[in-house]
């Protein structure tokens, strides 16, 4: 045995064996470990499922067909069978239907439609347009239209400085 191979617990050693026997002679010492807590924690979902099955039979220990059926159902659950070759072919011939479209000569490489890249823009600038004189005639039918309160009335004597929405035009600039 090698040097570090007689400290190795019993499972781990499976585990080693497994790999050489397969062909795996070059792996990472973690690899032993990850594939233990795979290990472990497949057997302890199957066991937790063949106790949970044999609870519901009324059984006061697990058996085989528990443990067989908790098994099946977990390779239920987590492997699914690939559809038929007939199936594929009809899904194939389905697809191949539809032409692609025409390609159009030109220089470079050919590209894809611009709706169909990443790289388009995807927003679009909502600019208002109103002319300042609209603006002012808004702004002078707001404040003719607010309902002076009381508080307001008392401070009427003061003087107060007007406020005025100023709106500016967007132009581009030039050059």
């Amino acid at each position: 045995m090698a040097e570090g191979e007689e400290d190795l617990p019993r499972d781990a050693k499976i585990v080693k064996s497994l790999l050489k026997s397969m062909g795996v002679e070059d792996y990472e010492p973690r690899v032993i470990h990850q594939f233990l807590e795979l290990w472990y924690r497949y057997v302890v979902d199957v066991l937790t499922d063949a106790q949970v099955y044999s609870e519901h039979a009324g059984k006061q220990t697990i058996d085989c067909d528990d443990v067989k059926l908790a098994i099946q159902s977990k390779v239920n659950f987590s492997f699914s069978q690939p559809p038929p070759r007939e199936v594929l072919l009809e899904l194939a011939r389905n697809r191949n239907k539809v032409p692609l479209p025409k390609a159009i000569p030109g220089p470079g490489i050919p590209l894809p439609p611009e709706q169909d890249t990443l790289i388009s823009t995807n927003y679009q600038f909502a600019i208002p347009k109103k002319q300042p004189a609209q603006a002012m005639e808004e702004t002078e039918e707001d404040e003719e239209s607010v309902e002076p309160n009381p508080s307001q009335e008392q401070k009427a004597d003061m003087p107060h400085p007007t406020s005025q929405r100023v709106s500016f035009p967007l132009t581009k600039r030039s050059k």
